[in-house]
């Protein structure tokens, strides 16, 4: 993170957090906007309050030139806010807004990852947003367009007057001394006001270009911020003001004499003025406006505040550090282990403890309802990465000439924050395939079988028995299978006889290193390229792709990811003298073999035939180079597992059972021997002391 004051540290990663969800919003906006073609007053609203909550939020933190971006942008929806009925063409506004969100974004990420931060300087992006400004001043009139901007600039140490009308409340408020930036400060207790009171109208404050003009935090500090309000309880108002941040006091105002009182004092200067000497105070000048100095009651109101403060009923939310999340979700999974060796102690064996297996299962109980808190808590929706997707079509629109609709569905499925945080560059390759080389570049070969011009890319997610299914389907052209078989052949790919593969073998080819059908490499490639690492990057989550497509319909790409990946419901198994686990949800069958089920395959070796289906057979005591005494295999137990539509058949000493398990990574040191490689994800501390392995599926089958 970029080095910031001491103490300052959660505040920025509240402001990155804020203004990270503010952009998305933003950007949700303008993509909605521009598909329906038009602003709505509420959406010109609501992109103005962005902008303008980004300002006020990075003056504060001290980003400078994020704040002076965030003050163009406004700016140019601040003349659209005054005359929307007056826009004919908008298209320049996206292009801008857009270029100004992804800079924004880019300058958040170097706060957030850059220890050496350096404040980029936009000026040329400042300079687009100035002549995008003038561009549509130039449909309005200028003084109306402007109007206001400049209203309520006072000079430098010049009280200024209030206009408000006489059935109003007028209260002037003084900062604490040093807080800095009272005009933000002062827009934040006009917010604060109108959040905790419910019936109050803010009818005038002075300066009122407090969002706009740094310099009226000078005029602030000499004077006070002079607020006018209506309300049905003023002592609401006033529990309001004295619980803002940074409010060292304030007093009720008598606007009228007050006002009186400023034009004799400015008369009597008037008059004086020749004859006084300079610097020297009029006497009969009327006491102007209390100074800091004269700031009243410091604290005197305060003292009743806390408790009109803490009289609300709304429900609170806090953002919270993920790696805080993660060390209390390590906590949890050390007392589920602790708690399975205290249960399982081979000591208790044979006696009988009534009391103490009572109290263990109510322990039981209680650590599986902590666990299932910590992995909610954990669980976030995919309607930020699927969101991000919009943006990625909207792009490609706009760059390749195609018109294309993005359909989302299920983007409230949940997942874990982990896993979530690893999605967003596979998803965006895929839809990127799925745009360019998946919709057809000719609308005429659409309309000519049938299909709408404008071509369609669905982005999916549902639950499904312990993990996610994403599916990413385009209505495009699909896959040419015999293109495909050709060049995997030319490529040296093929592992047997062409005939002998199916269609769906021939269409996962494109999933392999380096495989491509695209001649021509583009901005977004051709589908296939790159593939094998989308595939890489879900392995190392657990998660599986796989393709299924039909020539001249379409294509669909179907990830499947687990829920989490810190908690596994697995099936024990032993071999030898070891323990492996595997997960339940690739379990489609335990059974113990007859003879007469097995095959010999002169290439494939053991083969068991499952309902009509051959399955290979993987003795995991020959995998992993161990002693075991079960040779036989009508010995031993089977276990079918499938992964990405392939099967292959386990086959182990005997089984243990069923049992939830906490994954431990391996230890660094033994990366040099490469064991996830070949087919092992992790390992499990069970209740006895020992370790069981944890069988990473999609390796073990790939390595067969």
């Amino acid at each position: 993170m970029a080095k910031v004051e001491p103490g300052m540290e959660a505040m920025v990663d509240v402001y990155i957090f804020e203004t990270t969800a503010l952009l998305e919003q933003l950007d949700e906006i303008l993509l909605r906007t521009e598909k329906a073609n038009e602003f709505t007053e509420e959406d010109i609203n609501e992109i103005f309050r962005i902008m303008h909550t980004v300002k006020g939020s990075s003056a504060m933190m001290g980003f400078e030139n994020l704040q002076k971006l965030a003050h163009k942008g406004e700016d140019m929806f601040f003349i659209i806010r005054e005359a929307p009925e007056k826009m004919t063409d908008v298209g320049f506004v996206y292009d801008l807004v857009f270029q100004m969100s992804d800079l924004f974004k880019a300058e958040i990420d170097m706060i957030q990852n850059d220890d050496e931060y350096e404040p980029t300087d936009f000026s040329e992006m400042i300079g687009k947003l100035e002549k995008g400004a003038k561009m549509l001043k130039g449909e309005l009139d200028s003084s109306e367009a402007e109007g206001g901007a400049a209203e309520g600039g006072a000079a430098e140490g010049t009280a200024p007057a209030v206009d408000a009308p006489a059935d109003c409340t007028t209260v002037r408020v003084f900062f604490e001394d040093g807080c800095k930036m009272e005009n933000i400060r002062a827009f934040m207790l006009i917010n604060n006001v109108k959040e905790m009171v419910d019936d109050v109208e803010i009818v005038k404050y002075v300066p009122e270009d407090i969002e706009s003009n740094q310099e009226s935090a000078n005029v602030i500090i000499d004077n006070g911020f002079l607020l006018s309000f209506k309300a049905k309880d003023n002592k609401e108002v006033f529990t309001a003001i004295e619980n803002s941040l940074n409010v060292q006091s304030y007093e009720v105002v008598d606007v009228q004499a007050e006002n009186n009182a400023k034009v004799e004092e400015e008369k009597a200067v008037t008059e004086a003025a020749p004859a006084a000497p300079a610097g020297q105070p009029q006497a009969a000048a009327p006491t102007p406006a209390p100074k800091p100095a004269e700031k009243p009651k410091a604290d005197t109101a305060k003292a009743p505040a806390a408790g009109a403060a803490g009289g609300g009923g709304k429900q609170s939310l806090i953002s919270v550090n993920l790696q805080k999340l993660d060390q209390l979700h390590d906590i949890v999974g050390e007392i589920i282990t602790t708690e399975s060796m205290v249960i399982s102690n081979p000591e208790l064996e044979g006696m009988k403890l009534e009391s103490f297996t009572k109290a263990a299962r109510e322990l039981r109980k209680l650590t599986d309802e902590l666990q299932d808190t910590v992995m909610s808590i954990r669980m976030v929706p995919l309607t930020g990465p699927f969101q991000k997707m919009n943006r990625i079509v909207r792009d490609m629109k706009v760059k390749l000439g195609k018109d294309v609709e993005l359909v989302i569905e299920g983007d409230t499925t949940e997942v874990d924050k982990s896993i979530v945080d690893n999605l967003n560059d596979p998803l965006m390759h895929l839809v990127r395939n799925a745009v360019d080389h998946g919709i057809e570049e000719n609308v005429q070969d659409r309309l000519n079988m049938g299909k709408p011009a404008k071509g369609t890319v669905k982005l999916s997610a549902m639950s499904s028995s312990g993990e996610v299914v994403i599916t990413i389907e385009d209505d495009g052209a699909g896959i040419d299978t015999d293109k495909v078989l050709a060049k995997a052949e030319r490529n040296g790919l093929l592992t047997k006889p062409a005939s002998d593969y199916s269609e769906r073998e021939i269409q996962n080819m494109i999933l392999l290193p380096g495989f491509s059908t695209n001649d021509v490499v583009t901005e977004y490639s051709g589908r296939g390229v790159g593939m094998d690492v989308v595939k890489s990057n879900l392995s190392k989550i657990g998660g599986s792709l796989l393709v299924e497509s039909k020539k001249g319909v379409g294509t669909s790409f179907i990830i499947k990811i687990p829920l989490t990946l810190a908690i596994v419901d697995g099936m024990e198994i032993m071999v030898g003298d070891a323990e492996f686990t595997v997960p339940i949800s690739v379990i489609k069958e335990s059974f113990i073999v007859n003879r007469d089920q097995v095959l010999n395959d002169t290439q494939r070796g053991e083969m068991i035939m499952i309902r009509g289906v051959c399955y290979p057979v993987l003795r995991l005591n020959e995998k992993f180079g161990l002693q075991s005494d079960v040779n036989d295999i009508e010995d031993g137990i089977v276990l079918l597992i499938e992964s990405e539509n392939r099967g292959i058949c386990l086959f182990a000493d005997k089984l243990i059972g069923e049992q939830q398990v906490v994954v431990k990574p391996f230890p660094k040191y033994l990366a040099q021997y490469d064991i996830k490689g070949q087919g092992l994800s992790g390992c499990t501390i069970m209740g006895d002391g020992s370790i069981s392995l944890i069988i990473d599926v999609n390796r073990l089958i790939g390595t067969h």
